[in-house]
């Protein structure tokens, strides 16, 4: 994201210890033993916006080779300023972008759970999370928030603009095209990205006004670990074994810990944190940590993701390694098109373990009032 502050090390390390009490109320786990060379269904729509991603492999200590030029390439991203809504809704920005290509779209700076807010998805699907007063304004169709308890304040509005009736000269496209630029207008800043598999044709910053539009490249981050603690893992044991092998529980834990830079030593005059590595656990010399922040879209992760199964594909002193992926906290939805809500801190993540065999587990969390992922 554009524009993140700095926090102290000692204020991370309560947090986390804060937050740790509290996970297995926070969160929704799921995981899973598939091989990884039947790559899982990280389709676009099902993770559609994507604020972090982080992957952790230990016995590195720089960037592999088999990495350099995804890093190198992860893309661009736009902000654009006092965007009306109405606009992403025009006939000829379907045409130009949503019908030629992955369109994403997530409104800057909203709080999910105070403002206003929309998304706009690969699918073609725009998102809206709007207050009362606003959606009784607009008199388009929607639902009640499923976070609104028994006195409804929140609805959701879910527009299809690759809806074949959803033609120009339609009656469902200009009903919802005054509505949003007459009958309620809603202006927004808005974070866009746009994929498309070189096609020729408009881009962003063409389409909009200069002045609007800001180009962000997300930043990236390496770092390498010394004498990191590992957690020891078997990838047909999810539930470890005692004095064998740690669970999957115990892993996610502990690599929360690793990339909030907490420490794991335990020490008896520590107030802030006692967490320690689970057992059994082995210290690795040497571990490379690359975070990327921003707005990043599927296909990047996919790419990561394709590129770190060929980092075994030689032999490596590693037994496994992590990719992290976190969504918006604000976001209007999290898995496919399912609601999404803050909550205590809108989690809303996911995380692979690709063992050196190349089987994999898949770790995802949600906030305890949102829908399971699938």
């Amino acid at each position: 994201m554009v524009g993140v502050g700095s926090v102290s090390q000692k204020f991370k390390e309560l947090v986390f210890s804060l937050v740790l009490k509290l996970f297995c109320q926070a969160v929704l786990f799921c995981c899973g033993l598939v091989q990884v060379t039947n790559l899982p269904p990280l389709a676009e729509q099902d993770f559609p916006s994507l604020s972090e991603v982080s992957f952790l492999i230990p016995e590195c200590g720089i960037l592999p080779e088999v990495l350099k030029s995804t890093i190198a390439d992860v893309g661009e991203y736009y902000l654009l300023r006092n965007l009306s809504l109405h606009e992403l809704v025009t006939h000829e920005f379907i045409d130009t972008f949503v019908k030629k290509g992955s369109c994403h779209a997530l409104t800057y700076n909203t709080k999910i759970d105070q403002d206003n807010t929309a998304a706009l998805l690969p699918t073609g699907k725009l998102i809206l999370s709007v207050d009362k007063d606003t959606y009784e304004e607009l008199g388009l169709q929607g639902r009640p928030s499923q976070y609104s308890g028994k006195k409804v304040m929140r609805y959701i509005i879910t527009i299809d603009l690759m809806d074949p009736s959803f033609h120009p000269d339609s009656k469902k496209h200009k009903r919802v095209l005054w509505a949003l630029k007459e009958k309620k207008p809603l202006e927004f800043d808005f974070l866009l990205a746009w994929y498309n598999t070189g096609a020729e044709g408009s881009t962003l910053v063409s389409y909009f006004p200069k002045n609007q539009i800001q180009t962000l490249k997300p930043k990236i981050t390496f770092s390498t670990l010394r004498d990191l603690q590992c957690p020891v893992l078997q990838s047909n044991e999810l539930q470890g074994k005692p004095e064998e092998s740690c669970s999957t529980e115990e892993l996610f834990e502990w690599l929360g810990a690793v990339l909030n830079q907490v420490s794991l030593d335990n020490k008896s005059f520590s107030f802030l944190s006692t967490y320690c590595c689970p057992q059994p656990n082995t210290i690795v010399e040497q571990a490379f940590l690359c975070t990327i922040t921003g707005f990043i879209i599927p296909e990047t992760i996919i790419q990561l993701l394709e590129k770190l199964c060929c980092y075994f594909d030689e032999p490596k002193l590693a037994h496994w390694l992590t990719l992290t992926v976190h969504g918006f906290a604000d976001s209007p939805v999290s898995w496919r098109e399912s609601e999404h809500g803050f909550h205590k801190g809108g989690e809303n993540l996911y995380n692979f373990v690709v063992f050196r065999n190349l089987d994999y587990w898949l770790q995802m969390a949600v906030g305890t009032n949102d829908d399971c992922p699938p």
